[in-house]
């Protein structure tokens, strides 16, 4: 039995088709099993559960023989934070694995994280990964860079949807973008591989492309040209401090915008992509053309 936590986001879910694929039952624990139950098919159990809750962990671990955290508590609310859940949440769970004699921890971690990072999320993916290694349970650790989907989302399906977009910043600074669909096929191979265990490993996508390019990248795909509005970063640097007291989870993601408008994001995927040549490897575009078809269904 294989628990996942995080079942219910993007990579989760595909990660649970790649593992049902490879003959794995699995369990995913989730606070809210109402949002969970478009995966409950053959071979998926629903548990509930909070990475908060050290006894609901304790239950949900019954059987199991690897956990996955796919979990981030980023644009979480109230109690549910990055500390809470990406730092805090990933000890008990660990803790919990640990208790119930699982075999095998597979850690969502984040690419560039460290104690010292900019962001909240970095630092808290840092110290879950410390704490994993220092434990006594074989682990492996994944570490994406920033998802496709997510800032597909965010810049490329207004742009669809609405004619227009929005950049957060100059847009002009370079960043990888992986497809949680790619970083799932890790997930199932770490899963059933047993020469990665104790290891980490670095997952980027083909390209370093900057904010500007991803909503070019969009409307070359879509034929369309839309608006581009623009949020100045002296405006964000601004906007994420007076947020703190009114929204801390806007202020987040504020803070998130300017990190990915000024930071060294570029990443170099080539060596991971040689050494496990058959995982896809997905394009930006690749993701603005699955985008483009979901929209023509929904209409």
């Amino acid at each position: 039995m294989i628990l996942i936590a995080g079942g219910t986001g993007t990579l989760g879910r595909l990660s649970i088709q790649h593992l049902l694929k490879r003959g794995q039952s699995v369990r995913v624990l989730t606070r809210e099993p109402a949002r969970a139950q478009d995966v409950q098919t053959a071979g998926v159990e629903i548990v509930e559960g909070d990475v908060l809750d050290v006894a609901s962990l304790q239950r949900a671990m019954v059987g199991v023989r690897t956990v996955i955290s796919a979990m981030h508590g980023f644009t979480g609310t109230g109690k549910y934070t990055p500390q809470s859940v990406d730092r805090d949440g990933n000890v008990h769970l660990f803790d919990a694995a640990r208790r119930a004699g699982v075999e095998h921890v597979v850690l969502l971690s984040i690419q560039g994280a460290t104690a010292d990072h900019p962001m909240e999320l970095f630092r808290a993916k840092c110290a879950a990964e410390e704490a994993l290694r220092a434990s006594t349970l074989a682990w492996t650790i994944l570490r994406p860079t920033a998802y496709m989907e997510t800032w597909a989302a965010l810049v490329g399906v207004p742009l669809l949807t609405n004619g227009a977009t929005r950049i957060f910043g100059g847009g002009r600074n370079p960043i990888n973008f992986v497809s949680a669909a790619d970083v799932a096929q890790f997930v199932a191979l770490a899963v059933s591989d047993p020469s990665l265990r104790n290891t980490q490993i670095d997952i980027g996508g083909p390209e370093n492309l900057t904010m500007h390019q991803v909503v070019a990248t969009f409307q070359s795909v879509s034929g369309r040209s839309g608006k581009v509005n623009m949020v100045p970063l002296p405006v964000l640097r601004v906007a994420s401090v007076l947020m703190r007291l009114f929204n801390p989870t806007l202020a987040r993601q504020m803070q998130g915008a300017i990190v990915m408008d000024t930071r060294n994001m570029a990443f170099d995927a080539a060596p991971t992509r040689r050494q496990y040549p058959a995982i896809t490897s997905t394009s930006v575009a690749d993701v603005a053309r699955q985008y483009l078809q979901l929209c023509h269904k929904q209409r």
